[in-house]
């Protein structure tokens, strides 16, 4: 993590900003830098008159790391620039499809039932509705292809499970 001043650390921002329009994440994160040696207790009738300066970081989850400590006579001044860029750049986000995320887990449930629901396969062997008969072998041997892939599925999952706890 390299720390830099916050002009610096603005330019790298719109850079990462711009860089990860098409695609690609940015994780920022702030809080109250503290040291170890500040945090000492006292009585609940004093008050904190402390002022900590505040920490922001900034990666792409890779090679890219900064941070800038802003002091709180600094802050106003630090945020009016870092609001600015955060709305000229929230323009690249991708706003969920909640309709179609809707229906691609309605249609998981709908295959789920679908493979628990018994095909019945009837009609003759020879003559008319033969054709139909060997349609529904065919879905028959594939839904029970399926069921012990889900199967093999579950097991794989429960001894992954059981391997990461011992």
């Amino acid at each position: 993590m390299q720390l830099v001043d916050n002009d610096t650390f603005l330019k790298q921002l719109a850079a990462l900003f711009e860089s990860s329009k098409s695609q690609g994440s940015i994780w920022l994160t702030h809080k109250r830098l503290t040291h170890d040696d500040d945090v000492n207790m006292e009585p609940e009738g004093q008050s904190e008159d402390t002022e900590y300066p505040c920490l922001v970081r900034l990666t792409d989850g890779g090679e890219v790391k900064f941070s800038t400590r802003v002091t709180s006579a600094q802050l106003p001044a630090f945020h009016r620039e870092y609001g600015a860029l955060l709305k000229a750049s929230m323009s690249t986000l991708r706003k969920r499809d909640k309709k179609r995320e809707k229906q691609r887990a309605e249609q998981v449930a709908f295959k789920k039932k679908r493979l628990n629901e018994p095909v019945i396969v009837n009609g003759p062997k020879r003559g008319n509705g033969r054709k139909k008969r060997q349609r529904q072998m065919k879905a028959a041997v594939k839904q029970q292809e399926a069921l012990q892939l889900a199967k093999d599925r579950e097991e794989a999952k429960s001894k992954a499970t059981e391997g990461s706890h011992s």
